[in-house]
């Protein structure tokens, strides 16, 4: 895939870093002279030290050619022009990191796929690894919804059950949903089914309509102080 990177801060550097080790082309578009050098020395890449607003400096980075860009800098109003630019230039896959959430609808009614603000995410991720610590990982899926892996203990309700039997119980809602099984002794992951059998350690993945609500992780033996849910979301 040729991709085109804008911006080398950061956000862009890792993501250059992936893209070149999975072997695409790639061509970077940094302003800053300094930075720019340092890429080309680090990176199997085109690099261009130019102003990526400028519609002639995508065409040099191969706009004709390119299957997507992706702009990162740390300015919704240069990611909003780069993008435009990639429209005007029938660039196939546009996309961009949005800082100010406010502005993501902009993005969106001009067809820009995007990044909600990386920092704020990160802020997000590290809060729930103290405010929830049963959740290995997880994705937000719209305003509510969440995808989270969380290992089941031998004092969890759900263990020794099979799905059907949890449904039986009451234990899992309509909104609730086990995804996936990762188990010690298993060759790779367990698809689930209704008569599938939970043990304890088994390593879930879950999808849950409320979130990772502690009704909902203690349903997997993760009996974590309800009272995070107070407003310093310690309990305290």
């Amino acid at each position: 895939m040729y991709i085109i990177t804008v911006g080398a801060g950061d956000i862009g550097t890792p993501l250059i870093e992936i893209a070149t080790g999975t072997g695409n082309e790639v061509v970077v578009i940094e302003r800053d002279a300094a930075r720019a050098d340092e890429v080309a020395s680090e990176f199997d890449c085109m690099v261009l030290n130019a102003d990526a607003t400028v519609k002639e400096t995508l065409e040099d980075a191969g706009a004709d050619r390119a299957d997507a860009i992706i702009t990162t800098t740390d300015q919704d109003a240069t990611n909003v022009m780069v993008s435009l630019l990639a429209q005007e230039l029938e660039i196939p896959a546009i996309v961009s990191v949005v800082h100010n959430p406010e502005h993501m609808n902009l993005f969106k009614q001009i067809g820009v796929n995007t990044m909600e603000n990386p920092q704020r995410l990160i802020a997000e991720s590290l809060f729930r690894s103290v405010d929830r610590p049963s959740i290995v990982d997880y994705m937000r899926v719209g305003d509510v919804a969440e995808v989270f892996e969380i290992t089941v203990t031998e004092a969890a309700p759900i263990a020794g059950l099979t799905l059907i039997e949890a449904d039986e119980e009451g234990l899992l809602d309509a909104d609730t949903l086990v995804v996936a099984i990762e188990r010690k002794d298993a060759d790779a992951p367990i698809t689930p089914r209704g008569q599938t059998r939970i043990e304890a350690g088994d390593l879930l993945t879950v999808y849950s309509g409320s979130g990772a609500t502690p009704e909902v992780t203690d349903i997997f033996g993760h009996y974590e102080d309800h009272a995070t849910n107070d407003s310093n979301g310690f309990g305290l």
